[in-house]
Parts: C-alpha cells; sequence; structure tokens
C-alpha cells in the first residue's frame, strides 16, 4: 500500500480530530461514552498541531482519492503534549487508524515515523501510553521493539489506568 506519512494541513484538522475520536470512541476506549470529556481533547486536532507534530498517513482510500487513513501526535519532553516524557525522551499520542484502513500498515508505518523522528532529534528513548484495551497496539510495540515499563504506569483521571512502552534508541 502506498502510505505517505506528513504533517497535517489545516484543512484537514477537522477530518483528522474526528478520525481519533471516533476511533477511540468506536473501540470503546472512553470509559464515559460520547460524554467522556477526553473526548473534546481528540477532536481538538488543531491545539495539538499548534503544540506537537500532529502527523498523517494519507493514502488511497476506497475511491482511489487520497485520504487521511490515520494520525498521530509525536511530542518531546517538555511539550504540552508530552505527559510521561522524561528528559531525551519523545513520547506518541492518539495513535489512531480509520476502521476500513486497518490491517494495511497504516499504524506501523505512524509509529516507525515516530522512531525515526525521535532518533532523528538524537533522543535516548520513545515513550507512550496505552489503554489497557489496546490489545492489537501493545501487539505492534512489541514487535517493533517497545517493552513494558510497569514503573511509569499511571492514570489521568481515577478509574483510567494507563500502561507505559518505551523504546530504547541508543
Amino acid at each position: 500500500m502506498d502510505i505517505t506519512i506528513r504533517a497535517a494541513r489545516p484543512h484537514e484538522f477537522e477530518a483528522v480530530g474526528e478520525l481519533t475520536a471516533g476511533a477511540y470512541l468506536g473501540d470503546g476506549l472512553l470509559d464515559l461514552g460520547a460524554r467522556d470529556p477526553y473526548l473534546a481533547v481528540l477532536r481538538d486536532a488543531r491545539r495539538r498541531a499548534g503544540h506537537a507534530e500532529l502527523l498523517v498517513a494519507a493514502g488511497p482510500g476506497d475511491d482511489g482519492a487520497e485520504e487521511v487513513l490515520g494520525t498521530v501526535t509525536f511530542a518531546v519532553h517538555g511539550g504540552e503534549y508530552a505527559e510521561i516524557a522524561r528528559p531525551g525522551e519523545g513520547e506518541f499520542r492518539m495513535l489512531a487508524v480509520r476502521p476500513g484502513a486497518r490491517g494495511r500498515g497504516v499504524g506501523e508505518t505512524l509509529v516507525r515515523e515516530c522512531v525515526d523522528r525521535a532518533r532523528a532529534l538524537g533522543l535516548e528513548r520513545l515513550t507512550l501510553s496505552s489503554h489497557p484495551m489496546m490489545h492489537t497496539a501493545h501487539r505492534l510495540y512489541g514487535r517493533l521493539g517497545f517493552v513494558r515499563t510497569p514503573d511509569r504506569d499511571w492514570r489521568p483521571v481515577k478509574d483510567v489506568p494507563l500502561l507505559t512502552f518505551a523504546l530504547d534508541l541508543r
């Protein structure tokens, strides 16, 4: 499949936000469903693009025309969207793939781009947080060399535990 990774374009921000929110909601990853306050954060792609690198995977859709197939947010320690990254670390968040594009390497391509960006910046490690139900993503992270870092697991809110993973880039 021909996939291009690039920065999201301003005219795509709304669609990228809806893709992200729809993926999390559709996969049952928001404990309060459509009432979950995190849904607004997922939809706000414009803000992410202003404070981190908002990347998209663009490729042919069902009709052959280019469309956004997936997205991820890449941040470095100290940035607004870096929740667990320490000095010398990068982090990616909000990885989402359009349901119809799953199983075609879109998520893996986006993660590999984050790894490449972290290496290009000379970072020591790339980190991420993940919902315990994201089993497919966990398998992908393992295949790419990420390891669980249970000592860094955390809860953004009381009833939402997040698992953490890291890839050593040294």
